[in-house]
């Protein structure tokens, strides 16, 4: 079964392996192997789901709730975020406007089929918007019952440090950032991590197997695999070509040995891996299909010994990318 992590400094745990369904649900596959997934990980232990507004421009909201339809609310963890455009992407159809946030909780809430949801994030930082009116609104949502906690995804350790002030003078919690990381992306370890510690946020990463790269699958002078993520731009395509050179791909390749050595699949050392770090409260990972879940779920609670670590990072360190300033690229300048 799945452990559990405190989120932030909060009373408010959440299953240490997340179900999140960016690039499946109405998209990726059809709407019965995705419930099929979301019934799996139930039946695996896992209690949280992380969704967006965004992502298949709702659908993907509408299906997570069709799946978690007659479930007992109470023991679910449910997280969905707010930034990116969704409708027909009109002028307020995107950003951390008060008009925007209401507009989409409203929404989420609708496709999600509950009167509240544990966790909203904001999906990114929006420049168009004063953050105080930003944090208003996201005050007023909590204190509307219509959210519990608020996090936020790939904010810099300044934004972050702003924020939280903000929320703590508005009396709400600012308890999670939710940004890319893996053995691969460890750009968050240099200023986002040591910040979010200071503040009491933990990290739920998206993307701990490098978008599969780290699973193994991807060979160094090879085509890659057809039906692959890399082939289908529906399913961030876009996202793994900086991870598809073949120094990257030799690299991740000396992992197959460590990662036995270990006991281990390749996508269990993945996962297990960004969970060794104590800021780290919860890795997501997707299905395509349910017995990837399986798979997955069994690096809930792996101890990575220090020669384990030592090894992936011997394999690793001449590709893996570490500088903080790609935090500040991430978000925007202007609306989408």
């Amino acid at each position: 079964m799945v452990n559990y992590r405190y989120l932030g400094n909060s009373g408010f745990k959440v299953s240490e392996i997340t179900y999140g369904n960016w690039v499946t649900h109405a998209s990726q596959v059809g709407n019965d192997a995705a419930i099929a997934t979301v019934h799996k990980a139930l039946d695996l232990g896992v209690t949280s789901f992380d969704t967006a507004d965004t992502y298949a421009n709702t659908g993907a909201e509408s299906v997570l709730g069709e799946a978690l339809k007659g479930q007992r609310r109470e023991s679910l963890e449910i997280f969905t975020k707010v930034y990116w455009p969704t409708g027909p992407m009109g002028p307020n159809d995107s950003g951390l406007s008060r008009k925007h946030i209401f507009e989409s909780i409203n929404g989420s809430l609708t496709r999600l089929g509950t009167d509240y949801v544990d966790l909203y994030q904001a999906h990114r930082y929006d420049y168009e918007t004063p953050i105080e009116e930003t944090f208003q609104a996201f005050a007023d949502v909590v204190r509307q019952g219509k959210a519990l906690y608020i996090g936020v995804s790939e904010w810099t350790a300044e934004q972050l440090r702003e924020g939280h002030a903000l929320a703590k003078q508005l009396g709400i919690q600012l308890i999670s950032n939710q940004p890319q990381y893996s053995a691969l992306w460890r750009v968050i370890e240099g200023k986002v991590v040591p910040a979010s510690e200071e503040l009491g946020i933990s990290q739920i990463v998206w993307s701990p197997m490098a978008q599969g790269v780290l699973s193994g699958k991807y060979l160094p002078g090879q085509a890659v695999p057809a039906g692959s993520r890399a082939t289908d731009e529906k399913s961030g395509a876009q996202f793994i070509q900086r991870f598809l050179r073949d120094d990257v791909l030799e690299a991740v390749r000396r992992l197959k040995p460590v990662a036995a050595e270990a006991g281990l699949t390749m996508p269990q050392l993945a996962i297990a891996w960004v969970l060794q770090n104590p800021n780290v409260s919860a890795a997501l990972v997707g299905a395509s299909r349910p017995e990837q879940l399986e798979d997955s779920v069994m690096a809930s609670g792996v101890v990575l010994d220090a020669s384990t670590l030592a090894a992936i990072d011997e394999a690793l360190a001449p590709v893996a990318v570490t500088d903080p300033a790609n935090t500040y690229e991430v978000s925007p300048k202007t609306r989408p």
